[in-house]
Parts: C-alpha cells; sequence; structure tokens
C-alpha cells in the first residue's frame, strides 16, 4: 500500500488507530527484496495525521508532510489496534 493509498484507508476510519509496517525495497532486479523498517501506529484525525514510530515518538503531521516523509516507504498489514482517540461521534 502506498503512502497515498494509506492516507485515504485512515481518512475513511478517521479516529481509529492502526498498525502498519514501512517497508522499503532494496536492491536491483532479482536481487530486489522488501526490508521492514519498523511498526508505525497511525490515526487521522481532521486534517491532523498522527504517527507513532518504531522509537515511541509521536508525531501530528499535516497530510502533505506525511506524504512527504512517508513517500519512499510501501506499508504492509494495516490492522486496526482496537484504540479509539476520538470518541466525538459517540456522544455528539
Amino acid at each position: 500500500m502506498t503512502p497515498a493509498e494509506l492516507l485515504a484507508f485512515l481518512a475513511v476510519r478517521g479516529g481509529r488507530e492502526f498498525a502498519a509496517t514501512a517497508c522499503t525495497h532494496q536492491g536491483r532486479g532479482k536481487q530486489r527484496r522488501l526490508h521492514e523498517v519498523g511498526v508505525y501506529r497511525l490515526t487521522v484525525r481532521g486534517d491532523v495525521v498522527q504517527a507513532c514510530g518504531p522509537s515511541g515518538q509521536t508525531r501530528q503531521l499535516a497530510p502533505a508532510t506525511f506524504l512527504e516523509v512517508f513517500g519512499g516507504y510501501e506499508f504492509q498489514r494495516a490492522e486496526e489496534t482496537g484504540v479509539l482517540t476520538d470518541l466525538g461521534p459517540l456522544f455528539g
């Protein structure tokens, strides 16, 4: 899944946290393989993407910044963590 596809996936599911594995391609031709960088916990709330990396550091990013930072990655296995960060719809 590309970063743009992941962003669209998260936007539709706003407020729910997903864990996705960031990967990069290494090598060329037949030697090319996918290398896992780490698991990122991602949430979209409005116009902000919250990304928590493998180090545990959380950042608030604009969608354009998210695409700039993660543009070179491919994401695998976007799985819901069960964490809800936006309970407004439940009480609104």
